[in-house]
């Protein structure tokens, strides 16, 4: 009987999927802080075109040498996204996907990561310009109960860092396989990149923050995962460790995996869920 019911919602959620009108566009804007044009890819839930109502957003961010495409050419994001909410496990939302890779064929040279660096200031334009572009672009219910970041690798540690220093701006903050501390050995990343790595420590930001600033991290609900073959499991450990010490809630998820796509994959439903049920809260 349990297979049964189980095939049966497989197939119901299949089924409403099918129907499913989402769609994902490239939205691009000249950047003055940048002094560039950075593109992002939008993810917009069944019901989008046909409403005017607003939704909340997730902040999706890709790894090292990745792009604002990842998530939905290797990640499968329109498809996971679509059942996930076709299955009530997931509200429907936006689901904005920024741009910071770097140049050269690879992605990994200059002007790659979430911070800022000499001549590239990435993490103000995000908060100036980036996240107020496409919040007035979109219907967006632009505040932090409705507002949740997440990422991968290099952009799990910007999750975090920016949670950390924007906690009145998001309601959650979801890490995957993040880099949350320094680079665990020798790295072929342009050196600008690895410094601002190494100066954006959300270990060593978590360790020098005050009482009150501990007081505005609470208020963001935590998750963080990582795979138990994961090259970045001991940073995540290291994170949890002191999370906890500091007395701020999270949860926390080590399973079978390494730093792959195959296991962003099966991270992300739950991700979603998780920033789901603080929507609104």
């Amino acid at each position: 009987m349990k297979k049964l019911l189980t095939t049966a919602l497989l197939a119901l959620t299949a089924a409403l999927t099918a129907g499913a009108q989402s769609r994902t566009e490239v939205y691009t804007f000249p950047s003055e802080v940048l002094g560039a044009e950075k593109s992002c890819t939008v993810y917009l839930p069944d019901g989008y075109d046909r409403s005017q109502e607003s939704y909340p957003v997730l902040y999706l961010l890709h790894g090292a040498s990745g792009c604002h495409t990842d998530w939905t050419q290797k990640g499968d994001l329109r498809r996971i996204a679509d059942e996930a909410i076709a299955a009530g496990m997931a509200r429907p939302m936006i689901v904005v996907m920024p741009d910071a890779s770097g140049e050269g064929p690879k992605r990994t040279g200059r002007h790659m990561g979430y911070f800022d660096v000499p001549g590239w200031d990435y993490e103000r334009f995000f908060f100036e310009e980036f996240m107020p572009a496409v919040e007035k672009r979109y219907r967006i219910a632009s505040d932090k109960a409705h507002r949740a970041v997440a990422g991968l690798s290099m952009g799990g540690g910007g999750t975090a860092v920016y949670a950390l220093r924007h906690p009145e701006l998001f309601g959650s903050a979801c890490s995957m396989s993040g880099l949350l501390d320094m680079f665990p050995g020798r790295r072929s990343y342009d050196n600008a990149f690895q410094q601002s790595v190494a100066d954006n420590s959300p270990v060593a930001l978590l360790r020098g923050m005050t009482a009150e600033q501990l007081d505005g991290v609470r208020s963001v609900r935590w998750w963080v995962d990582c795979g138990d073959d994961d090259f970045l499991w001991k940073c995540n450990v290291d994170f949890y460790t002191l999370m906890r010490e500091r007395d701020i809630p999270l949860q926390y998820r080590m399973r079978d995996g390494g730093h792959t796509w195959r296991y962003w994959q099966t991270v992300l439903p739950d991700a979603l869920t998780f920033v789901s049920n603080g929507f609104g809260k």
